[in-house]
């Protein structure tokens, strides 16, 4: 039994903005929002795979990680923010094995990035000093509208994955009802009762 619903294109709005995130978080060497960005495609797929082989329980696996992928988004906008004690410039994003931060810190709308060397410093030598200025938004206030927007098309997937689970769940209950999974064969008749026989064989 094919379903309408099974062409349709669900997840594919949804895998670029997950691809263009990853983009940009391996821009900026941010290792915790690449794996959370890995698993998160990882999962879109498997609602795509879902949706197009009729596989209900595909589909609520991606409605739960849409709640998940919310909180982890949230987190990400608290932290840009640095609500609750976090730090936008602490290296919580990059397991703290280097001091990278994000892409958009030097590579923001009107950002330009300056190099001064510091050779003249001691135990500074063949080092530079990296000076961004002139940009007309924040890098901070960027990231918060890619988590915002990240949580819209969660919130926006997480409703037509229920419409496409409750578009299934009709289908199979409409083809119990006519009896797609009756035991009994549609062409079965009852026999006669054995007293009726033997009235017969009498006669």
């Amino acid at each position: 039994c094919e379903s309408k619903t099974s062409n349709s294109p669900f997840p594919s709005p949804f895998q670029l903005a997950a691809l263009e995130r990853q983009v940009f978080d391996f821009l900026g060497y941010q290792w915790a929002p690449i794996l959370a960005n890995f698993l998160h495609i990882i999962i879109v797929i498997l609602g795509l795979f879902g949706t197009i082989q009729y596989r209900p329980r595909y589909i609520v696996v991606y409605a739960i990680w849409t709640a998940i992928w919310v909180t982890w988004n949230i987190f990400i906008i608290c932290f840009y923010l640095e609500v609750g004690g976090l730090s936008k410039d602490s290296e919580l994003l990059t397991f703290n094995i280097s001091r990278h931060q994000s892409w958009w810190s030097e590579n923001g709308p009107g950002c330009v990035r300056k190099e001064a060397s510091m050779s003249g410093i001691k135990g500074l030598d063949n080092h530079s000093y990296i000076s961004v200025i002139g940009c007309a938004l924040e890098y901070r206030y960027i990231e918060v509208m890619h988590s915002s927007f990240q949580i819209l098309v969660a919130l926006v997937g997480f409703v037509y994955a229920c419409y496409v689970v409750s578009v299934f769940t009709e289908e199979e209950d409409s083809f119990d009802f006519i009896g797609g999974f009756d035991p009994f064969p549609l062409y079965h008749v009852n026999e006669k009762p054995t007293n009726l026989l033997f009235k017969q064989t009498y006669l």
